[in-house]
């Protein structure tokens, strides 16, 4: 499997927008990063990819967004988590 690596203007997007608390800690994953609470991931970017952990309701209405998606490799993506690609002007598309 060919792990896609997120540019730097990406990664630096990624950090832009978690919360900047204590509890919150962003690490390297694999080449790209994760957003974690508690060792918890709630949030993460995979390529050009962000995507974020969320509730079966919340999951559905964001999945039913146009570009939204599977989050993590095609072979095994993260079941609770929602993608949205990113885009240059700071916000997901």
């Amino acid at each position: 499997m060919q792990m896609p690596k997120p540019s730097e203007a990406e990664k630096q997007q990624f950090r832009s927008v978690v919360p900047d608390a204590p509890e919150v800690e962003v690490k390297p994953m694999f080449g790209n990063l994760g957003a974690f609470v508690n060792g918890n991931m709630f949030a993460g970017l995979f390529g050009p990819s962000f995507g974020v952990k969320l509730a079966d309701g919340d999951r559905a209405d964001l999945a039913a967004v146009e570009g939204a998606g599977p989050f993590g490799p095609a072979e095994r993506p993260r079941a609770a988590h929602v993608r949205a690609s990113c885009s240059p002007a700071g916000s997901a598309r």
